[in-house]
């Protein structure tokens, strides 16, 4: 199966940002890009941040 050109890649919960770019390095893309967007939730009555989504743009190599 032939890969996507560009594909984003999530930072996931238990993982840091270098282990994020090294999973992106092993599947065989660089970055061009990222995004980052907080999460929030509401924790009584009161809506607080929980954590910080990112998201690196990989360009195949």
């Amino acid at each position: 199966m032939k890969k996507k050109k560009t594909m984003w890649f999530e930072v996931a919960e238990n993982e840091t940002i270098d282990d994020c770019l090294k999973r992106m390095a092993r599947e065989g893309y660089q970055v061009a890009g990222k995004k980052e967007a907080p999460i929030f939730s509401e924790i009584n009555g009161e809506v607080v941040p929980v954590r910080q989504l990112i998201q690196f743009k990989g360009q195949l190599i």
